[in-house]
């Protein structure tokens, strides 16, 4: 399977992120594209995909490969450079692209990179349209790829949208309440040397904060790199240092936020998505009786919920699994542990700096700061580790290993335990959650022993 649960990620200049390969799976795009818009157009109509990436220097060569594949088929590019993952969204209906596509690995290390894939609507690319590519792909023998590449008059055009930057930046700052305003406000924003470096720290000043920057200075091999979301000790020291109000860490790109306190304390995803309901619930523009979250939040934000007599529904971890369920219930909120949050009011994806903004206006509002947040509930005891594994181990298709860890499960019926395979990295997520912390840590010892690589025999 090429797709994981985010679209296609892996070490740049190996399988499947290699040029020769992007550029097969561009034309394997385009050829998908054409077929849908030819039973919605004119023969005559001219198809168009717009690419963004992040900051990662192997983005010259994805981008490239990418661009090729589809003008070749006859597909117009529109390229628009760095930009937020979720600005794809908000460009494909603001240029009435076709499609859209995302290079990047968000939060992975510089050397993976990666596809995200949103159709005309604006949402990540279902199961089926995801099937259909890769059936493309598996045609060759068939129909071989270059049978459908255009004659030379009917190649497509490449063109450069410009002020994209503006567009982005005015359409996040649509989303504050218009009554208010960040002044007197100082944030932290760490922009993890990714996409969001030339646009988050606008959009906050533009609004009126003062604002101290880190992770706004990418070289191509430096995202992610001791910064962002997933490393919030810099950002949280920043904060600290320099006495500001809240600290805002971003990924490599944007679709996924970490917060800190004004006391530089990390503020868990699952309170960020808590006090966002609580701020759409007291404007009653909370649609659907409640939030879509996964499988490893906190139980104690369901229980939360269950007291402000709001509805949980759970899917599988992802973003594109969480914006699927909230369309299943006609949700308009819901968001993972991870810092994924989507408001679909005014996205179809996850949107880091859309949800910062959230919670700020919430603080403004109600006169609080940021670690007042901390005390809407209190977690229960959880802890979750990524164990890495070689490429194409997977221990969870050991029988001995899975008896092992359903022995475990069946000890302890008080405690919740996940275990999975990560879907866009080479590693096994597991999560332990129960009321007795010295119980949590006993049995995450337990599983790491299990499921520790030089244990592994026969994969």
């Amino acid at each position: 399977m090429l797709f994981g649960t985010d679209g296609i990620r892996g070490t740049i200049n190996k399988y499947p992120m290699t040029p020769i390969e992007i550029l097969r799976f561009s034309i394997a795009i385009g050829i998908m594209v054409q077929r849908i818009c030819a039973s919605k157009h004119e023969k005559s109509y001219k198809a168009k995909v717009i690419i963004a990436k992040d900051t990662r220097l192997s983005g010259y060569v994805v981008e490239s490969a990418l661009t090729a594949g589809l003008a070749a088929v006859g597909i117009n590019v529109t390229l628009v450079g760095p930009m937020p993952t979720p600005s794809v969204p908000m460009l494909i209906k603001s240029i009435r692209a076709d499609l859209g596509i995302m290079i990047t690995a968000s939060h992975n290390p510089f050397h993976d990179n990666g596809l995200k894939i949103f159709d005309e609507n604006g949402c990540k690319l279902s199961s089926e349209y995801e099937q259909s590519l890769q059936n493309i792909i598996l045609e060759q023998k068939e129909s071989p790829l270059e049978n459908h590449l255009a004659t030379p008059e009917l190649l497509g055009k490449v063109v450069r949208l410009e002020d994209v930057h503006g567009r982005y930046i005015e359409y996040v700052k649509s989303c504050f309440p218009k009554n208010l305003t960040l002044e007197g406000i100082r944030v932290v924003v760490d922009c993890a040397n990714g996409a969001s470096y030339r646009i988050a720290p606008n959009v906050f000043w533009e609004l009126g904060a003062e604002v101290v920057t880190i992770g706004i200075d990418p070289n191509g091999i430096n995202i992610n790199d001791g910064c962002g979301s997933i490393n919030p000790s810099a950002l949280c020291a920043k904060v600290v240092e320099t006495r500001s109000d809240i600290g805002i860490a971003l990924d490599g790109d944007a679709d996924r936020l970490l917060i800190c306190d004004e006391m530089g304390k990390v503020i868990s995803g699952d309170h960020i998505i808590a006090t966002i309901a609580c701020f759409l619930k007291s404007k009653n523009k909370l649609r659907g009786d409640g939030v879509v979250i996964t499988h490893v939040s906190n139980s104690a934000l369901e229980n939360y919920f269950s007291e402000l007599g709001l509805k949980t529904y759970k899917t599988n971890v992802g973003d594109k699994h969480v914006a699927n369920e909230m369309r299943k219930r006609k949700c308009n909120f819901g968001g993972e542990s991870s810092g994924h949050i989507i408001l679909n009011d005014y996205t179809s994806t996850g949107d880091g700096i859309i949800a910062a903004l959230q919670i700020m206006a919430f603080l403004k509002e109600k006169d609080m700061v940021a670690s007042d947040i901390l005390d809407i509930f209190h977690l229960t005891p959880q802890q979750s580790i990524s164990i890495e594994m070689p490429c194409n181990v997977n221990p969870l298709t050991n029988d001995s290993k899975i008896l092992l860890i359903e022995q475990i499960k069946n000890e302890n019926p008080d405690v919740r335990i996940i275990v999975r395979k990560s879907g866009t990295e080479n590693v096994i997520r597991v999560m332990v959650e129960g009321h007795n912390l010295q119980q949590v840590d006993i049995i995450i010892q337990q599983l790491k022993e299990i499921l520790t690589v030089d244990n592994l025999n026969n994969q």
